[in-house]
This record gives structure tokens, sequence and C-alpha cells, in this order.
């Protein structure tokens, strides 16, 4: 299933792929321990194969879209009286 993010989308990690590759430049493999299931991010950028760019709180990191999954709007669930 490919799902199709914009760029500035809010998305979830639903699933630690084998290992994360860094964003920069010259990109690093790091172990899938780095990040965390739930974990949410902001999607930089898209990259080629189905990947993306996405901002997480430990960094940037290359992520394929079957581990992602846009973000849960944060919704009040309390009732005005």
């Amino acid at each position: 299933m490919t799902t199709d993010f914009t760029i500035g989308d809010r998305v979830t990690l639903t699933a630690l792929p084998p290992y994360i590759k860094t964003a920069d430049p010259m990109p690093m493999l790091r172990p899938a321990d780095t990040l965390q299931v739930g974990d949410e991010g902001i999607v930089l950028d898209r990259r080629p194969a189905g990947y993306w760019g996405v901002k997480f709180g430990r960094g940037s990191f290359l992520v394929d879209s079957q581990f992602l999954a846009k973000a849960e709007p944060e919704s009040a669930d309390e009732e005005d009286l």
C-alpha cells in the first residue's frame, strides 16, 4: 500500500524497519532502535523508491512509506458547557 504524504504532514512511525538511514547529505545507517514505534515526525521531502525524509525528535531520517502513517490530529474531547 502506497501512501502519499505532503511536505509538512505529521506522520507516525507504525513499525520499525530493519535499520534507519539518516537523511544527511552522506547518509549513515543507524540501529532501528534509534526510533520507537509511535514516534511522530514531520515530512521534509520525497526521496526515490518510496522513501521520505522525516524530521523526528532524534534527527532526520529516510523512512520507507510502508513504515509511516499520517498522524491523527489531536482533538479536544472536552465538551463546551
